[in-house]
Protein backbone atom coordinates (compact mmCIF):
# COMPACT_ATOMS: atom_id res chain seq x y z
CA UNK A 1 0.00 0.00 0.00
CA UNK A 2 1.01 3.71 -1.08
CA UNK A 3 2.80 5.56 1.80
CA UNK A 4 1.12 8.89 0.60
CA UNK A 5 -2.74 8.44 -1.08
CA UNK A 6 -3.99 11.39 -2.90
CA UNK A 7 -2.11 13.73 -0.70
CA UNK A 8 -3.02 11.70 2.91
CA UNK A 9 0.11 10.52 4.46
CA UNK A 10 -0.71 6.81 5.78
CA UNK A 11 0.53 6.81 9.32
CA UNK A 12 3.33 4.48 9.56
CA UNK A 13 4.34 3.76 13.24
CA UNK A 14 4.88 0.52 14.62
CA UNK A 15 1.88 0.65 16.00
CA UNK A 16 0.03 1.69 13.33
CA UNK A 17 1.61 -0.83 11.04
CA UNK A 18 0.62 -3.97 14.10
CA UNK A 19 -2.80 -2.59 13.62
CA UNK A 20 -2.72 -2.72 9.47
CA UNK A 21 -0.89 -6.20 9.93
CA UNK A 22 -4.46 -7.23 12.38
CA UNK A 23 -7.06 -6.14 10.77
CA UNK A 24 -5.83 -7.16 7.80
CA UNK A 25 -5.59 -10.84 9.14
CA UNK A 26 -9.20 -10.68 9.81
CA UNK A 27 -10.84 -8.63 7.51
CA UNK A 28 -11.16 -9.55 3.15
CA UNK A 29 -9.30 -7.21 0.69
CA UNK A 30 -12.44 -5.14 -0.04
CA UNK A 31 -13.33 -4.44 4.28
CA UNK A 32 -9.50 -3.62 4.38
CA UNK A 33 -9.40 -1.64 1.68
CA UNK A 34 -12.71 0.26 2.82
CA UNK A 35 -11.25 0.98 6.10
CA UNK A 36 -8.17 2.19 4.73
CA UNK A 37 -10.65 4.56 2.33
CA UNK A 38 -12.10 5.67 5.11
CA UNK A 39 -9.03 6.85 6.45
CA UNK A 40 -8.30 8.81 3.46
CA UNK A 41 -11.33 10.48 3.16
CA UNK A 42 -11.69 11.57 6.83
CA UNK A 43 -8.30 13.04 6.97
CA UNK A 44 -8.95 14.58 3.55
CA UNK A 45 -11.83 16.69 5.09
CA UNK A 46 -10.09 17.18 8.48
CA UNK A 47 -7.33 18.79 6.43
CA UNK A 48 -9.61 20.56 4.23
CA UNK A 49 -11.38 21.82 7.01
CA UNK A 50 -8.62 23.07 9.06
CA UNK A 51 -9.15 20.52 11.85
CA UNK A 52 -6.66 19.57 14.47
CA UNK A 53 -6.80 15.77 14.85
CA UNK A 54 -4.57 13.10 15.70
CA UNK A 55 -3.55 10.91 12.53
CA UNK A 56 -2.72 7.67 14.05
CA UNK A 57 -5.72 7.84 16.45
CA UNK A 58 -8.15 8.33 13.02
CA UNK A 59 -6.20 5.54 10.91
CA UNK A 60 -6.67 3.16 13.99
CA UNK A 61 -10.41 4.13 14.05
CA UNK A 62 -10.85 3.57 10.35
CA UNK A 63 -8.69 0.32 10.07
CA UNK A 64 -11.13 -1.56 13.41
CA UNK A 65 -14.21 0.21 12.49
CA UNK A 66 -15.74 -2.65 10.96
CA UNK A 67 -13.75 -5.66 12.44
CA UNK A 68 -16.33 -6.67 14.76
CA UNK A 69 -18.06 -8.13 11.70
CA UNK A 70 -15.34 -10.23 11.30
CA UNK A 71 -16.01 -13.75 12.88
CA UNK A 72 -12.83 -13.73 15.22
CA UNK A 73 -14.58 -10.90 17.25
CA UNK A 74 -17.83 -11.40 16.63
CA UNK A 75 -20.07 -11.43 19.95
CA UNK A 76 -23.60 -12.68 20.27
CA UNK A 77 -25.24 -9.91 22.29
CA UNK A 78 -23.54 -7.04 21.10
CA UNK A 79 -23.66 -4.45 18.00
CA UNK A 80 -20.96 -5.13 15.69
CA UNK A 81 -20.26 -1.70 16.32
CA UNK A 82 -19.41 -2.45 19.61
CA UNK A 83 -17.60 -5.43 19.33
CA UNK A 84 -15.02 -3.70 16.97
CA UNK A 85 -14.36 -0.81 19.60
CA UNK A 86 -13.62 -2.94 22.08
CA UNK A 87 -11.00 -4.43 19.99
CA UNK A 88 -9.44 -1.25 19.29
CA UNK A 89 -9.36 -0.30 22.77
CA UNK A 90 -7.48 -3.47 23.71
CA UNK A 91 -5.08 -3.24 21.15
CA UNK A 92 -4.53 0.63 21.89
CA UNK A 93 -4.31 -0.10 25.58
CA UNK A 94 -1.84 -2.76 24.89
CA UNK A 95 0.60 -0.63 23.20
CA UNK A 96 0.53 1.47 26.37
CA UNK A 97 -1.57 3.90 25.25
CA UNK A 98 -3.66 6.45 27.62
CA UNK A 99 -7.28 5.99 28.63
CA UNK A 100 -8.67 8.86 27.02
CA UNK A 101 -7.02 8.12 23.83
CA UNK A 102 -8.30 4.64 23.88
CA UNK A 103 -11.74 5.73 24.81
CA UNK A 104 -11.48 8.22 21.97
CA UNK A 105 -11.19 5.88 19.11
CA UNK A 106 -13.53 3.60 21.08
CA UNK A 107 -16.78 6.13 20.63
CA UNK A 108 -15.47 6.95 17.10
CA UNK A 109 -16.01 3.31 16.47
CA UNK A 110 -19.26 2.78 18.45
CA UNK A 111 -20.90 5.53 17.25
CA UNK A 112 -19.71 5.55 13.38
CA UNK A 113 -23.52 4.05 12.49
CA UNK A 114 -25.20 6.70 14.10
CA UNK A 115 -27.15 9.91 12.38
CA UNK A 116 -26.84 13.56 13.75
CA UNK A 117 -24.45 12.95 17.11
CA UNK A 118 -20.34 11.70 15.89
CA UNK A 119 -20.61 15.61 13.66
CA UNK A 120 -20.92 17.36 16.31
CA UNK A 121 -18.12 15.57 18.58
CA UNK A 122 -14.16 15.57 18.88
CA UNK A 123 -12.65 15.35 15.41
CA UNK A 124 -11.52 11.90 15.22
CA UNK A 125 -15.29 10.94 16.26
CA UNK A 126 -16.49 12.97 13.53
CA UNK A 127 -13.87 12.28 10.64
CA UNK A 128 -14.28 8.45 11.18
CA UNK A 129 -18.28 8.95 11.00
CA UNK A 130 -17.40 11.39 7.82
CA UNK A 131 -15.32 8.97 6.16
CA UNK A 132 -17.36 6.00 6.51
CA UNK A 133 -20.86 8.00 4.93
CA UNK A 134 -18.46 9.52 1.90
CA UNK A 135 -17.38 5.61 1.35
CA UNK A 136 -20.27 3.84 1.76
CA UNK A 137 -23.37 6.19 0.61
CA UNK A 138 -21.62 9.36 -0.63
CA UNK A 139 -22.14 11.90 1.50
CA UNK A 140 -19.69 14.66 0.55
CA UNK A 141 -18.89 12.87 -2.86
CA UNK A 142 -18.74 16.34 -4.25
CA UNK A 143 -16.54 17.78 -1.89
CA UNK A 144 -13.57 15.72 -2.86
CA UNK A 145 -12.47 16.27 -6.51
CA UNK A 146 -12.51 14.33 -9.37
CA UNK A 147 -8.51 13.70 -8.85
CA UNK A 148 -8.94 12.93 -4.97
CA UNK A 149 -11.73 10.32 -5.80
CA UNK A 150 -9.42 8.79 -8.48
CA UNK A 151 -6.47 8.60 -6.84
CA UNK A 152 -7.59 7.16 -3.72
CA UNK A 153 -9.35 4.77 -5.46
CA UNK A 154 -6.15 3.27 -7.82
CA UNK A 155 -4.45 2.91 -4.66
CA UNK A 156 -7.33 0.74 -2.51
CA UNK A 157 -10.00 -0.96 -5.47
CA UNK A 158 -13.39 -0.88 -4.02
CA UNK A 159 -13.48 -4.42 -6.22
CA UNK A 160 -17.50 -4.99 -5.77
CA UNK A 161 -18.10 -2.91 -2.74
CA UNK A 162 -21.66 -2.17 -3.06
CA UNK A 163 -22.63 -5.73 -3.03
CA UNK A 164 -20.14 -7.41 -0.53
CA UNK A 165 -20.94 -4.71 1.30
CA UNK A 166 -24.83 -5.17 1.87
CA UNK A 167 -23.55 -9.15 2.26
CA UNK A 168 -21.45 -9.10 4.80
CA UNK A 169 -23.54 -6.59 6.79
CA UNK A 170 -26.45 -9.12 6.14
CA UNK A 171 -24.54 -11.93 7.79
CA UNK A 172 -23.81 -10.14 11.20
CA UNK A 173 -27.31 -8.85 11.55
CA UNK A 174 -28.62 -12.46 10.32
CA UNK A 175 -26.16 -13.77 13.68
CA UNK A 176 -27.91 -11.65 16.20
CA UNK A 177 -30.53 -10.00 15.22
CA UNK A 178 -31.84 -8.60 18.49
CA UNK A 179 -28.99 -6.34 18.39
CA UNK A 180 -30.48 -4.21 15.28
CA UNK A 181 -33.05 -2.82 17.15
CA UNK A 182 -33.19 1.19 16.84
CA UNK A 183 -30.08 0.82 14.20
CA UNK A 184 -29.56 1.36 10.66
CA UNK A 185 -28.61 -2.34 10.69
CA UNK A 186 -31.87 -3.48 11.03
CA UNK A 187 -32.26 -1.99 7.23
CA UNK A 188 -29.51 -4.74 6.14
CA UNK A 189 -32.32 -7.65 7.28
CA UNK A 190 -35.71 -5.66 6.36
CA UNK A 191 -34.06 -5.28 2.60
CA UNK A 192 -34.09 -9.46 2.14
CA UNK A 193 -36.69 -10.85 5.11
CA UNK A 194 -40.03 -8.88 4.13
CA UNK A 195 -41.63 -10.81 6.47
CA UNK A 196 -38.70 -10.15 9.48
CA UNK A 197 -40.76 -8.62 12.77
CA UNK A 198 -38.31 -6.41 14.68
CA UNK A 199 -39.28 -4.63 18.04
CA UNK A 200 -41.11 -1.58 17.96
CA UNK A 201 -40.88 0.98 19.98
CA UNK A 202 -44.21 2.33 20.21
CA UNK A 203 -45.03 -0.97 21.63
CA UNK A 204 -42.54 -1.22 24.09
CA UNK A 205 -44.04 2.18 25.29
CA UNK A 206 -47.28 0.03 25.67
CA UNK A 207 -46.32 -2.70 27.19
CA UNK A 208 -44.23 -1.04 30.01
CA UNK A 209 -44.96 -1.72 33.39
CA UNK A 210 -46.54 1.36 34.47
CA UNK A 211 -50.33 2.42 34.72
CA UNK A 212 -49.92 5.21 32.53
Amino acid sequence: MSKIISGIKIPDSAMARQAAELVRQHESELLFNHSVRVFVFGAMKGAREELKFDPELLYVAALFHDLGLADAYHTPTKRFEVDGADAAREFLRSHGLSEPKADLVWQAIALHTTPGIPEYMRPEIALTKAGVVMDVVGIGYEEYTAEQRAQTLAALPRGDFKNEFVQDQLRSALKKPQTTFGTLNVDFIKHFDHSFCHLNVCTLVRDAPWSS
